[in-house]
C-alpha cells in the first residue's frame, strides 16, 4: 500500500446527522453503478444509514472545462449545489490528465489542479464547499487493473493523492480517503469490465471502507 496508510490514526470521526444527508460528485468512479445503486456513495450512504445524492457524472474534470462542458454539466464544479448536505463526497482530476496532457508530460496540468505548495483549482474550490458548514470526503484514486487510455497518469495521480493528502492534513472537516487502501489492482474481481471501474464488489469494498473510516 501507499504512503497514505500513515494517516489511518489520523482520520477524524465526524458528528453525524439523523441521518446524515450526502452529496456525492465527481467523476464515474464515484458515477458508475449509479443506476443501479450498487456504486460508491450508495453503499457508503445505507452503511451510515445516511440520505444520498450521487451527482458524479462521466467525464467530469476540474479544469480547462470547455463552457459547453460545464454547461452539460461535465464540470465537477457545477455539480455542487445547494442543499441540507451534512457531508459533501468528492473525487476527481484523472480526466483532467488525460484530456489536458495524455497523461504525459503532465506536471503543469497537475500544478494546475494543486501545486506543491496546495494552491489551484481543487484546493479552491474546496474552500468553497467548506465555507458550505460541511464535512468534506475527498476520495482517492486506486491503480487499475487495466491502465488503457490513463497509462502514463499514475504516477501524476500519486502525487496528485499525496498533495490532496498534505491539504487534508491541514484543513479542519476536510477527509482524505484513499480508495487503493482496500482496492487490490491484481483482484480482478474488484474492477469492471474495462479494468478501470470498480466492480459492484470493488464499489462495496470501497463505500463500506469509506463509511467504517468516518465513523469509527
Amino acid at each position: 500500500m501507499r504512503y497514505i496508510i500513515f494517516l489511518l490514526c489520523m482520520w477524524p470521526t465526524m458528528t453525524l446527522a439523523d441521518p446524515p444527508r450526502v452529496l456525492a460528485i465527481g467523476d464515474s468512479i464515484l458515477a458508475w453503478h449509479k443506476w443501479t445503486g450498487r456504486d460508491i456513495p450508495s453503499v457508503f450512504g445505507a452503511a451510515l444509514g445516511a440520505e444520498v445524492e450521487n451527482d458524479a457524472v462521466v467525464g467530469a474534470r476540474f479544469s480547462n472545462t470547455s463552457t459547453l462542458g460545464r454547461a452539460a454539466g461535465f464540470d465537477v464544479r457545477t455539480r455542487l449545489r445547494n442543499g441540507p448536505w451534512d457531508i459533501v463526497l468528492i473525487n476527481g482530476g484523472a480526466n483532467d490528465l488525460l484530456s489536458d496532457c495524455s497523461c504525459n508530460a503532465c506536471a503543469s496540468v497537475l500544478d494546475g489542479l494543486i501545486t506543491a505548495d496546495l494552491t489551484g483549482e481543487v484546493p479552491t474550490f474546496l474552500a468553497e464547499v467548506l465555507a458550505r458548514d460541511v464535512d468534506v470526503i475527498w476520495m482517492g484514486y486506486y491503480a487499475s487493473s487495466r491502465s488503457g487510455p490513463f497509462t502514463g497518469c499514475r504516477p501524476y495521480l500519486v502525487d496528485y493523492d499525496a498533495r490532496l493528502a498534505r491539504l487534508a492534513a491541514a484543513t479542519p472537516r476536510l477527509t482524505f480517503l484513499d480508495s487503493e487502501v482496500v482496492i487490490d489492482s491484481d483482484q480482478r474481481g474488484l474492477f469492471a469490465f474495462d479494468g478501470l471501474h470498480p466492480s459492484p464488489k470493488g464499489a462495496r469494498r470501497i463505500g463500506t471502507y469509506l463509511a467504517q473510516s468516518v465513523s469509527d
